[in-house]
């Protein structure tokens, strides 16, 4: 099978668009549509369902896509694989979601870097369910999680906990307005959304949701608000001035979680990058409060 249909029926499947999809594949409409045809009659179904500005999977559409991400991935690695060879460099790949990133790896992924010299690391964003998948699939070695993957294969080990403050750009804001001005609700993973539900189940809805702490914090530093952000993530803003603790407001907190296959056969490499998350785990807890 022609990787480069697979690759076009992801991205069409991505962006439930064949123009845009052209765009990013910086190739014609007209070439993206010839390979999905190509595509469908190769395998005998519809992928599709094609109506002006609504395109949807069909169900055997549904049921290639995760194959066909897991076909490209593999092929993607087993290239670079090859390549390393002649160089006798090994190759780990590590995954974070994008609020791991933004509350956890970026402080310190140029130090993990640094600190294994002759690997070839592979870093990327992956939310949780196919992370997990690519961990049980053998294609990535290492994830970096807030919820843990309750799946039997995998070692799962805590690396820290980081501090989820109550953060405002308003000097006077109190619990009584917490939530009532411009609130940015930021998914820290499903206990953060329970202890949420929980605590703050009669407050006002958000006028914002977003995935990533990196939003949010740009978003209430321009246009003011509030939003629950890591301290580590935020300690620079309390520290100007620009942002303010807002007391009376529950605070709580997130266990970070590595997660990785009992049979990897690069169980050395893993345990290289899981002491160098540690460090950089205590570094976190050591200047959470600076």
């Amino acid at each position: 099978m022609d990787i480069d249909l697979l690759k076009t029926f992801i991205e069409v499947a991505r962006t439930r668009h064949f123009g845009r999809a052209a765009e990013n594949l910086y190739i014609t409409q007209s070439a993206v549509s010839f390979r999905i045809r190509q595509l469908e009659q190769s395998l005998g179904v519809n992928l599709f369902l094609r109506q002006r500005n609504n395109i949807q999977l069909t169900p055997p559409g549904e049921r290639l896509l995760p194959h066909a991400k897991l076909i490209v991935t593999g092929v993607q690695r087993a290239k670079l694989d090859v390549a390393l060879a002649d160089n006798m460099r090994r190759q780990l790949a590590l995954s974070g979601t994008a609020n791991i990133w933004d509350a956890f790896l970026q402080f310190g992924i140029a130090h993990v870097v640094s600190a294994m010299p002759g690997i070839s690391l592979v870093a990327e964003v992956k939310n949780q369910q196919e992370s997990t998948r690519l961990l049980l699939e053998r294609t990535l070695d290492l994830a970096v999680l807030f919820d843990l993957p309750k799946v039997d294969e995998l070692c799962v080990e805590p690396i820290c906990t980081l501090d989820i403050i109550p953060l405002s750009s308003y000097a006077d804001a109190t619990a009584e307005t917490f939530f009532n001005n411009q609130y940015v609700f930021v998914d820290w993973g499903t206990a953060f959304s329970l202890w949420h539900a929980r605590n703050f189940a009669n407050s006002a809805p958000p006028y914002f949701r977003t995935s990533t702490g990196r939003i949010a914090l740009e978003l209430i530093l321009r246009c003011g608000g509030s939003a629950f952000v890591p301290r580590v993530q935020a300690q620079q803003y309390l520290d100007s001035g620009e942002l303010f603790l807002v007391e009376g407001v529950p605070q709580t907190s997130r266990d970070i979680f590595i997660a990785f296959h009992k049979d990897n056969e690069q169980k050395d490499l893993i345990e290289k990058l899981q002491h160098q998350l540690q460090l950089l785990g205590e570094e976190v807890t050591e200047n959470k409060g600076k």
